[in-house]
């Protein structure tokens, strides 16, 4: 059976209940990610042989402004939100309880992630072998696995989905206000020089920004006026938080190397506005939008893309990697150096990036089509119990850290950080990963 085939018969299986709108922006915005990452990174050959890496935000400043639509990852949360309460509500209905709850979010987010790091695992003893030098395994590997910065902190949102639904049930709009205000008052004491406390607002920001699924998900957000008022609010908050001389925020929403400020690393409010600015413009086109997917076509390709979505995600950055490696070993006698001979912000290196987001493209594919049974785990056995399954987290989620800001190249045997690569396994085993990927049904959300 085809792809296309099975997705459309997955497709037709869909409860009339689902709204499609939400697996679209889920799909949509991991996409916006993989090419914006892909646009944004800048590397080229120097005249003199070197790889230089660049980024094309430090090289074009007005990019910056681009980053206002490119930086989705507010969404993508907003969704987890919207999601999570629905299954969260269901497992309650049902008294399945949180540890078999958790047990099946877990294994859906963490099984994917298995197979990337054996594979850069594997490479990392490749490149140990024939002597390749451990500063570029270091920025090839922390390249490669900057994604999973955002699934660690993900993973660490839906741990806390019963206390933070709570709230919203108990408090609504409130929880999300109280959100918002202990992450401006951390962003207070990041400014007042106490910058380590600026790093709770991994929790604080994007638990506010999660807990905008909880109030979509309620019937909260609908509605033209509503959804228009979102918009405006959120887009003054970012106007006067980023361009004016009254708050001290840059005005990229992604990080920008040279950048003493990143509005990310630790995310800052102005994360909170451009959630509030994407949401109203964004499910201010929900009617429509679900009309669309009621067809047979756009809802197949979105189901079939969807069954792939974080493979595609987690593998974006090594396809650019492998990429960027291929070339630098066969040299720049290529036509154009295949990409990496146009000096980054040139009118040719602007013409160029079609040409290379399509290899890009090419490059995945196939590793999508290879990688991608691993997002539909087998049934577990069992739940373990939650202060297993919590430890696990733990572990995966501080290990997914560490990979994601230095890479895999160490001091331990064969050049890898072995007591940091030891984590998100011991962290999987935790949570009881195991079994082959061959579930084809879509859970809600």
């Amino acid at each position: 059976m085809s792809l296309w085939a099975r997705a459309s018969q997955m497709a037709a299986q869909t409860p009339a209940s689902r709204n499609r709108y939400a697996d679209f922006l889920r799909v949509a915005s991991i996409g916006v990610v993989v090419f914006g990452h892909w646009l944004a990174a800048a590397p080229y050959l120097a005249p003199d042989g070197r790889l230089v890496a660049t980024h094309i935000l430090a090289v074009e400043d007005w990019t910056r402004w681009l980053t206002w639509g490119i930086q989705v990852m507010p969404i993508f949360f907003m969704v987890g939100g919207f999601s999570n309460a629905i299954t969260w509500q269901a497992a309650c209905r049902s008294r399945i309880g949180y540890a078999a709850w958790l047990s099946g979010r877990l294994r859906r987010l963490v099984w994917p992630v298995m197979p990337l790091l054996v594979a850069w695992i594997g490479m990392g003893c490749l490149a140990y072998f024939v002597e390749l030098s451990d500063a570029m395994l270091r920025a090839g590997s922390q390249l490669a696995l900057i994604p999973i910065w955002f699934l660690a902190v993900y993973l660490g949102v839906v741990v806390l989905v019963p206390w933070s639904h709570g709230l919203w049930v108990r408090h609504g709009w409130r929880s999300f206000a109280g959100f918002v205000a202990a992450a401006v008052a951390l962003d207070v004491a990041f400014f007042s020089g106490l910058r380590p406390l600026g790093w709770l607002n991994y929790v604080f920001v994007w638990s506010a920004v999660h807990q905008l699924g909880y109030a979509w998900s309620d019937g909260l957000l609908s509605g033209r006026r509503r959804n228009v008022v979102m918009a405006v609010v959120g887009l003054g908050l970012l106007v006067i938080l980023t361009s004016t001389e009254l708050a001290p925020y840059p005005r990229s929403m992604v990080g920008v190397p040279g950048e003493v400020v990143s509005n990310t690393t630790p995310p800052k409010i102005p994360l909170i506005a451009l959630a509030l600015a994407q949401a109203g413009i964004l499910l201010g086109l929900e009617p429509p939008m679900r009309r669309w997917l009621a067809r047979p076509a756009p809802w197949t390709a979105t189901v079939l893309i969807s069954s792939m979505i974080m493979t595609v995600y987690l593998w974006h950055m090594t396809a650019l990697v492998l990429w960027i490696g291929f070339v630098y070993s066969v040299g720049p006698d290529w036509p154009g150096g295949l990409g990496l001979l146009l000096e980054p912000g040139t009118a040719a290196w602007w013409r160029g990036r079609p040409v290379w987001l399509a290899v890009l493209a090419m490059v995945l594919t196939p590793l999508a089509l290879v990688f991608g049974r691993f997002e539909r785990p087998s049934p577990a056995a069992g739940a373990p119990p939650v202060g297993r399954l919590v430890a696990g987290a733990v572990l995966f989620v501080v290990g997914l850290a560490y990979l994601s800001k230095d890479g895999i190249s160490g001091g331990g045997p064969f050049g890898l950080r072995i007591s940091v690569l030891a984590l998100p396994m011991l962290g999987a085993l935790l949570i009881g990963i195991a079994g082959r990927g061959t579930r084809n049904e879509k859970e809600t959300g």
